[in-house]
């Protein structure tokens, strides 16, 4: 069964306890946190301060996603503040290797992100650097802004990796985010993601148990 991640990157944040208790009571698996710096992604989105004050009543499991410039100078403040898993963009300005010896450092997950334009080829040779449990993150949006449709192109990627991951036996996990929906998260599963990363499906459902329910599905 796959793991569900709840973005925050449109909730209303005049409410954001009751938006937390929502995601808790809904059966997802943890807070997917999107940090945009306004340089590597045209968006200003949230930072540490926002996290740190979430951190104070939130009890779920944090998977924090950088879209910044330079994401190696963030690592140990992020791991501070109760993340568990931290992803970094292949696209940025620091060095991979660096990068994912930092977050291992600091006790976190580690995952790799890529661009839907951006090849698989160009993160692979990273990959035997990561450890059991970490994960690489296709997007299925372009990078820095909620609410767009699913880019289907991804699909073949997705399938792309999770063979060489079974080919190179690599215990890794593959993450997905952008336009999922019980629809879009079935071809997602099928083509061999297991984490699932979903905001306004959501927070903007009727029921989010059922929601999420619908993204756990086999």
């Amino acid at each position: 069964m796959a793991k569900v991640y709840t973005s925050i990157l449109n909730a209303d944040w005049l409410h954001l306890t009751e938006v937390l208790d929502s995601i808790a009571a809904s059966g997802a698996d943890g807070v997917h946190y999107d940090v945009m710096d306004g340089c590597f992604v045209d968006n200003l989105s949230y930072g540490l301060p926002i996290l740190h004050s979430m951190q104070q009543y939130n009890r779920l499991p944090v998977d924090a996603h950088l879209m910044v410039k330079e994401p190696l100078r963030f690592v140990e403040r992020f791991a501070a503040e109760g993340t568990q898993m931290l992803s970094f963009h292949i696209e940025s300005d620091s060095e991979p290797h660096a990068t994912i010896a930092e977050i291992h450092r600091c006790g976190m997950r580690a995952g790799i992100a890529v661009s839907p334009n951006t090849p698989l080829e160009r993160a692979l040779p990273y990959l035997e650097r990561l450890q059991a449990e970490d994960f690489v993150l296709l997007m299925t949006v372009e990078p820095g802004w909620g609410k767009q449709a699913f880019i289907s192109e991804v699909l073949s990627k997705i399938e792309q990796l999770h063979t060489y991951l079974q080919t190179h036996s690599l215990p890794l996990h593959i993450q997905v985010d952008g336009g999922i929906t019980a629809e879009t998260a079935a071809l997602c599963r099928a083509a061999g993601a297991d984490y699932l990363v979903s905001g306004s499906y959501l927070l903007g459902a009727a029921d989010p148990k059922a929601a999420v329910a619908s993204l756990h599905e086999k």
